[in-house]
């Protein structure tokens, strides 16, 4: 059963869902969200890494403006989230993903970094900046980091029918990081794997997500 706890970060504490599986971890997962909060996509996505035997802890990376935020899936909403990340900004976005690894590594656990849109890009950060294994969830700011080099292994998933990222990002990710993994999906558009509100594509779904959790069962060893 997941549940709420308390996470220090350099910029002052903040709450972060936790979900554990039953019996030993096999490694912990930090869920970077996408701008509308701890969702129920969120919670879900923790709850099937803890059903596939990982730890999973998702920051509520809004919570020093608005705590525990959850908006929807509408105009207002997208335009109140890309406020509140801009007002957070991506150095702190990464700090916050830090101290949720530095805190699953006391616990002795090897981390690492899944997220979803604007957390795809936090994830893509979390592997050049911070050496943790990552996988991006269509990462629509991605290409403006794409010169910083991974320190850690990446896997980039995208949909064929997404115009936030056109086959020239896609391209640019294969280009400039040419050790990760990068798959497309044909018929998948942005926000595929985000069940069940559209445009959830379920074939894409499944299909990313048994390579994400092969990629996390590699390199969590």
């Amino acid at each position: 059963m997941g549940h709420w706890q308390a996470l220090p970060t350099s910029s002052g504490p903040l709450q972060a869902w936790r979900e554990d599986p039953q019996g030993t971890p096999r490694g912990a997962i930090v869920v970077v969200q996408e701008i509308f909060g701890i969702t129920d996509h969120i919670r879900a996505v923790c709850a099937q890494l803890a059903e596939a035997g990982f730890v999973a802890l998702a920051p509520a990376f809004f919570d020093r403006f608005e705590p525990r935020t959850v908006l929807p899936y509408d105009a207002e909403g997208t335009a109140r989230g890309r406020e509140l990340v801009a007002q957070l900004g991506m150095e702190s976005a990464v700090a916050i993903t830090a101290a949720a690894a530095e805190a699953l590594q006391a616990e002795g656990l090897r981390v690492g970094v899944v997220g979803f849109c604007w957390g795809g890009s936090v994830a893509l950060l979390a592997a050049t900046r911070l050496g943790l294994p990552a996988v991006s969830y269509y990462g629509a700011r991605n290409v403006q980091y794409l010169d910083e080099p991974a320190r850690a292994p990446l896997l980039f998933h995208f949909g064929a029918l997404d115009a936030h990222i056109p086959p020239e990002a896609i391209e640019a990710h294969r280009r400039k990081q040419p050790q990760a993994q990068v798959f497309v999906y044909a018929g998948a558009d942005h926000a595929f794997h985000r069940a069940p509100e559209p445009p959830y594509h379920p074939e894409a779904s499944a299909l990313a997500w048994r390579r994400t959790l092969s990629f996390f069962t590699e390199h969590l060893r």
